[in-house]
């Protein structure tokens, strides 16, 4: 089965891994978490705004795969307090529609950086 790896342009250059990788037609989207292009943690303290910056990653790192969320077949999203679940589900609202991919959602101790709040990875399939 091929395999392509994609480093998406608009994402920060991830020195330890590949954020998309396509197997065939399945694609497998590395944790994205709240930052540019630039390195930057964008929305500190903010479940909100994190979560749309996350999902916005997301997007770059379906496409680069010729996939978007409507290809989506499962999500695990990590939230550092339970607290941001209710936040977190109305943002992921936004940008998912019916029907809804199979998800997991863990709260953790942390993430990679402290300032994280969600991380969000993925599966797609595409046709």
């Amino acid at each position: 089965m091929p395999r392509e790896f994609f480093q998406p342009e608009g994402l920060r250059l991830a020195p330890t891994y590949t954020p998309t990788v396509k197997a065939g037609n399945t694609v497998y989207i590395a944790g994205m978490t709240a930052v540019n292009e630039n390195g930057e943690v964008v929305g500190r303290g903010d479940p909100t705004t994190q979560t749309r910056q996350v999902l916005d990653n997301m997007r770059l790192a379906l496409q680069a795969a010729g996939a978007d969320f409507g290809n989506v077949v499962k999500l695990t999203v990590y939230i550092t307090d339970p607290r941001f679940r209710e936040p977190v589900g109305q943002v992921r609202s936004e940008y998912f529609s019916d029907p809804k991919p199979a998800s997991t959602l863990i709260v953790c101790a942390g993430l990679a950086d402290s300032a994280y709040l969600v991380e969000i990875e993925a599966i797609a399939v595409v046709d």
